[in-house]
């Protein structure tokens, strides 16, 4: 049976996410993770460190999260979800409706932009 290594850096943990360097830099920082590092400074992740990386991938780049939904998905008891507003969607707005809340002078700006947007 092949033993895996107990630690790795960073170049080997992007390219088994599939993510540049400077995403898993970027993550570290957004979702306050701290990996080991050696006297020198330099990172070590672990088999741990690569299945919450893996998880926030999953969230961000599958399951249409954005970093703050993903932050309130992974606080989450397993099963728990976050609310849809947490999420991000490709697709133009659809209602009409006024979010609730809102100062009335935010939503004439929103409509005008919404406007301007038709314009371009």
């Amino acid at each position: 049976m092949k033993m895996q290594k107990k630690q790795f850096r960073i170049g080997e943990l992007a390219k088994r996410l599939n993510v540049e360097r400077f995403v898993i830099r970027f993550w570290e920082k957004e979702f306050n993770l701290k990996p080991s590092r050696s006297d020198g400074g330099q990172r070590f992740y672990e088999e741990k460190d690569f299945q919450r990386f893996r998880q926030i991938k999953e969230l961000l780049y599958n399951q249409g999260f954005t970093i703050n939904g993903a932050r309130q998905q992974l606080k989450q008891p397993n099963g728990s979800h976050v609310l849809a507003s947490q999420k991000t969607t490709m697709e133009k707005e659809k209602s009409t409706t006024t979010p609730i809340g809102l100062h009335p002078r935010i939503i004439e700006l929103r409509e005008r932009l919404v406007q301007l947007r038709k314009l371009l």
